[in-house]
């Protein structure tokens, strides 16, 4: 925001700048999303059908995969975009896509250490 105002930029079309690697970045964000979703419907399903003492590993798993994949987005969009800059920052999404993937790993631990304990 300048002045007041919004400014909408569109991305660089010149050379240097990587839209594969854009599109890879993009792709891995929606299947942490994807697998974040289906980590919670699974675990919602293993809660109503493990018997007690069961552990809920494949809620884990997805939720361990969705890490990855937001790591993977974190770690090419770290490697490729801004390489020539020496001034600045990231800015907000990257460092919030860094706090998740350690929230998302952090919770993938917690779902294979959680077992349904005998009321």
């Amino acid at each position: 925001m300048a002045n007041g105002l919004w400014n909408q930029t569109d991305l660089p079309t010149t050379h240097p700048y990587p839209q594969e690697y854009l599109q890879a970045v993009q792709a891995s964000s929606v299947l942490a999303c994807i697998f974040s979703i289906i980590s919670i419907l699974v675990f919602l399903a293993q809660l109503f059908t493990l018997t007690k003492g069961k552990r809920f590993t494949l809620a884990g798993i997805f939720q361990l995969l969705a890490a990855l994949s937001i790591m993977i987005a974190a770690a090419i969009y770290t490697d490729r975009f801004h390489l020539k800059e020496y001034t600045g920052w990231y800015g907000h999404c990257y460092i919030l896509a860094w706090f998740s993937f350690s929230i998302t790993f952090i919770s993938s631990i917690i779902y294979f250490v959680l077992r349904k304990k005998t009321a």
